[in-house]
Parts: structure tokens; C-alpha cells; sequence
């Protein structure tokens, strides 16, 4: 992990195209600015994670709705 130490109005660059600036910081929670081209998805990490526990839980059930509609014409035949 990388550490920086960085101000008010600062930022730091992510490759060529993402910025994040420290918009401000007041006591214990400090607001960022994010600029990313569009196709960049950008989630708080616990929206993250919860997106890809219901991706996880989605491929799932096709898995079960796949199985399920091929024994059923199993058994038409």
C-alpha cells in the first residue's frame, strides 16, 4: 500500500486520466474529488463488495436455472 500525505486542494494522479483531489478535511472524515473518463466505475468499497456478493450470487442461480431447465427436457424426451 502506498501512503501519501497530501493537503487541502492537493491531488494525486492514477496513471494518465484519474485524479483525486482532498477537497477538504474536517475533523475525522475528509471529502475527495474524483476525476475518471466515464468508463471508469468508481463505488464507495462497501457498494463494491456488495455488487460483486450479488454478481457472485446471480451466477449462482443461472448455474441451478440452467441444470434445472436441462432436466426437464431430459425427462420430455
Amino acid at each position: 500500500m502506498l501512503v501519501l500525505t497530501r493537503k487541502p486542494n492537493e491531488a494525486i494522479m492514477i496513471g494518465d486520466d484519474i485524479e483525486i483531489t482532498i477537497l477538504s478535511i474536517e475533523g475525522e472524515q475528509i471529502k475527495l474529488g474524483i476525476n475518471a473518463p466515464k468508463n471508469v466505475d468508481i463505488h464507495r468499497k462497501e457498494i463494491y463488495l456488495s455488487i460483486q456478493q450479488e454478481n457472485g450470487e446471480a451466477s449462482k442461480a443461472e448455474t441451478n436455472l440452467l441444470v434445472n431447465i436441462n432436466e426437464y427436457f431430459k425427462k420430455k424426451s
